[in-house]
């Protein structure tokens, strides 16, 4: 099952690459790991992945790209951001970051004692 959870990664870097280069926003994090009734400890990993890390940098730099600035940091922003509107850059920021809320809202929701429990 671990090895099924590789294919993640993959989904979210494809996910990322259609945000940037298309607009769109289709992959919904918290439903896939619903409905694949991932483990605590995968969302855990993947919480403390590079993919992780890559997903939280690139919303901290669309966020000072959107916030601009006159000093060199923002001028390497502008120069790597240019491309995109800054209306489309809050979109991709918020949805990247709808990304990881999804991943901490799961493990929050799959600690003991959370369970429902079923009437008959």
């Amino acid at each position: 099952m671990q090895d099924d959870f590789e294919n993640v990664y993959d989904m979210i870097e494809h996910a990322i690459d259609l945000a940037f280069t298309k607009g769109k926003f289709q992959f919904k994090f918290y439903d896939f790991l619903k409905y694949r009734q991932t483990k605590k400890y995968e969302v855990e990993a993947f919480l403390a992945s590079s993919t992780a890390k890559e997903l939280a940098d690139l919303v901290l730099e669309l966020e000072e790209y959107i916030k601009g600035g006159k000093d060199n940091d923002h001028k390497q922003l502008r120069e790597a951001y240019h491309h995109i509107p800054k209306p489309q850059a809050r979109k991709i920021k918020k949805y990247l970051y709808g990304i990881l809320e999804d991943a901490w809202r799961y493990s929050r929701d799959r600690r003991p004692g959370r369970r429902k429990k079923h009437s008959k």
